[in-house]
């Protein structure tokens, strides 16, 4: 499992004081960055990378301006040329936020999708969703 800890901005809050529901997906891009690097390490001389084919939160409990947020980011799913993306942004020991995404293996001169690689595989199976996942980061 990656952890992120990020600290809410005052202009990331609305109207009613808590963190807007846009913020989240970029916190989860900003915590999906090791993942990212599996396919791309070196984004300037990559010809590899990954493209989002979806992508769903969903909002438990509200976070709010003033407290650190940690996101965790795990791998739920592992297929041949795709992978789902499970992060969950917790606040005061509290899950405020679940998020999913399938991400596919992706060649950017092709334009196509490609396997994953076994190295790659072998990378992300280090960091598969499980029950320690649903507990609050220590």
């Amino acid at each position: 499992m990656w952890t992120t800890t990020l600290r809410p901005r005052f202009c990331e809050t609305d109207a009613l004081g808590h963190i807007n529901n846009t913020v989240l997906p970029v916190w989860f891009l900003e915590a999906r960055e090791p993942v990212i690097a599996i396919f791309t390490p070196d984004p300037t001389l990559s010809k590899n990378g990954l493209a989002m084919v979806h992508m769903d939160i969903t909002f438990k409990a509200e976070s709010m301006f003033g407290s650190p947020v940690t996101v965790t980011t795990t791998i739920g799913k592992i297929g041949n040329r795709s992978l789902e993306v499970v992060q969950r942004a917790w606040q005061n020991g509290a899950l405020t936020a679940v998020g999913k995404a399938t991400l596919v293996s992706f060649d950017t001169v092709a334009r196509q999708s490609q396997p994953i690689s076994d190295i790659q595989r072998e990378q992300l199976q280090q960091h598969l969703d499980g029950p320690d996942a649903e507990q609050p980061p220590t």
